[in-house]
């Protein structure tokens, strides 16, 4: 991608990175390329998450929008996968998600989905890009009657929330279930999207749920809570003697677990408990599963012993849905917990991925310490190095740290990994190393590490 699109979407610091100006610019651009695609006047959601910056980018994304002509829905705080389904459910032609995901609160990006619900696709991201960029192509403002409308949704939370119920409900009455109960649930829903939802919905499927980090003030989301700081959730299950705690990032596109002695599932096990599943049930299209180069060699192995075909793609959730679509196969994911079903949604939903994971424990009786046992996870280690933006450009190009890692390959052989990458969204070298030996591993990790920042720091 170019240089405002990472691999989700564009991502920065609010008001320094991600600007007024620039959410303006994106939505000015975007109405330009929708309309010459479509040959008519667009109409777009808007959805964001709880982020204090979240209704300032709103805001000026929609000013955007209407600029040129395009009418926009507003649906308010929602979580990411709600955006993709209510584009698609409503007839809109595009929808943007304003979220950092799993960022801290500083950080906003905008996301763009294709009225379908799928994520726009690079080549259109590159046309608003270049419109931006090239100061030549200024989309044509619009006076009078043709300056587009801003409405607000009245309904986005409880269509979408009534949607994922059903899906659960449909498949407890696969085995004569009607709901969840008999369950004691932990839900984080990290102070961010799905905290308009997951209460509603969780409680309407078994009353023996407790929230925690569900009271967003603008700043706290993601703060120590979430699906990528656990340990609150893990001592709460563990005190509370819960059956299973359900984590959620920013905008409640990514999912984990935290099973009944407090450990975590991740997105790896997780997608090992659905694909077992599906399998035993006959329901696991073309006996696929499809996950990223960074999932552990443990899931690689769970798949050879139990028969399943396993596809690699790059990092990036859009990578693993384009290889679900194009070889027609129902489940597929990285291991952060961005977790695709792809008979039920367009994109990552970590609120149907719990969904899922709960019916899984009900209809086979089994806690979730027996299910993740299936896949046995080797020892890893991952370390992320913040680097400037012309560190990040020279990475690829760095000779010496290319015979750094081929030396630490070499080290490891065959019972071990490496891969070194650059973060998509983020200024960061990502470095994990993965093998039988955990010592081993945490040593040529850091010796690894030393050079890359010797280098690009």
């Amino acid at each position: 991608m170019g240089r405002l699109f990472g691999t989700d979407g564009a991502r920065g610091v609010a008001n320094t990175e991600i600007t007024c100006e620039l959410a303006m610019q994106i939505g000015r651009a975007a109405a330009m390329v929708l309309t010459s695609h479509n040959n008519k006047k667009p109409k777009v959601l808007i959805g964001v998450d709880t982020r204090v910056s979240s209704q300032m980018l709103e805001s000026a994304l929609a000013s955007g929008f209407c600029s040129v002509g395009a009418d926009v829905m507003l649906l308010g705080e929602i979580p990411t996968p709600a955006v993709a389904y209510l584009v698609k459910k409503y007839c809109y032609d595009a929808a943007v998600m304003i979220s950092a995901s799993h960022n801290p609160c500083e950080y906003n990006g905008i996301k763009i989905f294709q009225g379908n619900g799928y994520k726009l696709p690079d080549s259109l991201e590159e046309e608003i890009e270049k419109i931006i960029l090239d100061k030549s192509q200024i989309p044509p403002i619009k006076v009078g009657g043709e300056v587009g409308r801003i409405a607000r949704s009245q309904t986005a939370v409880s269509d979408y929330v009534n949607y994922l119920r059903k899906i659960a409900e449909s498949d407890l009455a696969e085995d004569r279930y009607k709901d969840f109960s008999g369950l004691k649930i932990a839900v984080d829903c990290s102070n961010g999207s799905a905290c308009v939802t997951a209460p509603e919905l969780f409680m309407s499927l078994n009353e023996d749920c407790y929230f925690i980090a569900s009271h967003p003030n603008g700043t706290n989301i993601n703060k120590k809570c979430g699906s990528t700081q656990m340990e609150i959730l893990q001592d709460f299950v563990v005190r509370n003697k819960c059956d299973v705690g359900l984590a959620f990032d920013g905008d409640a596109d990514r999912f984990l677990a935290v099973d009944e002695n407090g450990n975590i599932v991740d997105g790896d096990r997780l997608i090992a408990i659905f694909a077992n599943y599906l399998k035993n049930k006959n329901k696991l299209k073309n006996n696929t599963a499809v996950v990223t180069v960074m999932s552990n060699m443990g899931f690689f192995k769970f798949c050879e012993e139990n028969g399943i075909n396993c596809e690699k793609t790059k990092v990036g959730d859009r990578y693993v849905l384009e290889n679900m679509l194009e070889n027609d196969y129902s489940i597929g994911g990285e291991q952060s917990g961005h977790i695709i079903f792809s008979d039920f949604a367009t994109t990552g939903d970590g609120q149907l991925s719990a969904l899922k994971l709960l019916s899984v424990m009900k209809k086979t009786g089994k806690p979730l310490s027996e299910l993740a046992g299936i896949m046995t996870v080797y020892p890893q280690s991952l370390e992320n190095i913040r680097v400037s933006d012309i560190g990040k450009a020279r990475f690829p190009h760095d000779e010496e740290i290319k015979r750094a890692v081929a030396a630490t390959e070499k080290a490891l052989g065959d019972d071990g990994r490496v891969l070194v990458r650059v973060s998509g969204t983020e200024p960061l070298i990502r470095v994990m190393l993965e093998g039988k030996n955990k010592e081993q591993i945490e040593v040529l990790s850091q010796e690894l590490v030393q050079v890359i920042k010797e280098r690009l720091l």
